[in-house]
């Protein structure tokens, strides 16, 4: 199973990234680590926003480049829960392919 989660950070932005293990990488983000992102390295993590998981590491990585290119406001309103991607992205991708899930 592949995650996509969206962090918040103490800056109020939002970090889009994929894995396998959400708990793992969470620990990551949030400790600085070696393995961690080098944004979440100067954009300290506050917590989990959203997390779809879907099947393949394929279908993962094109959920994450599409939130990536999405405006501010749009990945204000998934991350907030008042919006699914669906709303967003169906005219790009097969929506059905994630699931919302939580940590």
């Amino acid at each position: 199973m592949y995650y996509i989660y969206m962090l918040r950070c103490e800056d109020n932005s939002l970090y889009t990234g994929i894995t396998t293990d959400i708990k793992r990488r969470f620990e990551e983000h949030s400790t600085k680590s070696v393995k961690g992102a080098k944004y979440t390295h100067t954009h300290s993590v506050l917590k989990i926003e959203r997390i779809w998981e879907t099947d393949t590491r394929q279908n993962a990585s094109k959920l994450e480049y599409r939130l990536k290119r999405l405006r501010k406001e749009q990945k204000e309103l998934l991350a907030s829960g008042n919006a699914d991607i669906d709303k967003f992205l169906s005219e790009i991708i097969d929506c059905s392919l994630f699931r919302n899930t939580t940590f």
